[in-house]
């Protein structure tokens, strides 16, 4: 496989995937996003679909992160364990074909405490080889499935998964709540509230207060917003009593990030730090390009 010139960059997730071509000099030439995630591609539709790529940005190789490498991708490829580095995720490709690969998640192989991610692994490294991170930072990727993740020497060395944003699209979408959730949710008075509420631990006991207030004609203000500070502010909690008081850098989406940036402040007070927030695209791009720079 040929990187010394543009190659195509992918991260195909459950829901979404997101694709740049990307030049000799590193910079994006040309990108294109949709709702094709692994979900929606039928068994042996894999190749066609990157062939489609293809089609869109250019005849080229072509690097793939994310869900894609697992038992619902187009190969389950094996975990890399912990500790982990760009080396280490680059001897572990997938080659699909002599133009297609695909970048192993990493494993967290203790049977106290097993963990696993994908896509994760690919937006740190890439923060790494941008100098956003320090080589023994504490960072969180927020998301379906949040990670907070301990690097030591610059390795992705151990890490935990809280399902927050999952059980906020289940609540929202399917439980007795979901009239009450629908709308933005963003920082604000409700998501405060929510954060406060959530530090006497019991998160899953407050949110059928939301109910019983719109039914006895006392609604709280900003229902989605109360409901996503007491997952997030439950989290946060949990995270920084496992990993340590430091704020950690964020990595993601602006949106998720800003919420999370504003759990962190409130959590640990004003005088703390604000969190650093790194773009989750940017990062991944940078990612591959550190993946490749060990391959090439």
């Amino acid at each position: 496989m040929d990187w010394q010139g543009p190659y195509i960059a992918v991260d195909w997730g459950t829901t979404n995937r997101r694709a740049w071509r990307i030049g000799a000099d590193g910079a994006v030439a040309d990108s294109c996003a949709d709702d094709r995630g692994i979900r929606t591609v039928p068994e042996h539709g894999f190749a066609a679909e990157a062939e489609a790529l293809r089609a869109r940005l250019g005849d080229l190789p072509m690097l793939l992160g994310g869900m894609i490498g697992s038992d619902r991708g187009w190969r389950n490829v094996p975990y890399v364990p912990c500790p982990a580095d760009a080396r280490a995720l680059a001897a572990g490709l997938c080659r699909i074909d002599a133009r297609t690969a695909i970048v192993p998640g990493v494993a967290q192989p203790d049977p106290a405490s097993p963990e696993v991610m994908r896509g994760e692994e690919v937006q740190i490294i890439g923060a790494l080889a941008r100098g956003a991170l320090a080589p023994g930072a504490l960072v969180c990727c927020p998301g379906t499935h949040a990670k907070w993740v301990r690097l030591e020497e610059g390795r992705i060395a151990r890490f935990a998964t809280w399902m927050t944003g999952e059980v906020f699209a289940l609540i929202s979408r399917h439980s007795i709540l979901a009239p009450l959730l629908a709308g933005e949710t963003v920082p604000g008075a409700g998501f405060a509230a929510g954060v406060e509420a959530a530090a006497d631990g019991d998160p899953l006991g407050h949110l059928f207060a939301l109910r019983a207030g719109a039914l006895i004609a006392c609604p709280r203000a900003d229902a989605p917003g109360y409901a996503s500070g007491l997952l997030i502010g439950a989290e946060v909690r949990a995270a920084l009593a496992r990993f340590g008081s430091e704020p950690p850098t964020l990595i993601g989406r602006p949106d998720l990030c800003a919420l999370y940036a504003a759990a962190l402040t409130q959590v640990l007070g004003p005088a703390a730090p604000s969190a650093t927030v790194i773009d989750g695209e940017a990062a991944f791009r940078a990612g591959i390009g550190a993946i490749i720079r060990e391959v090439a």
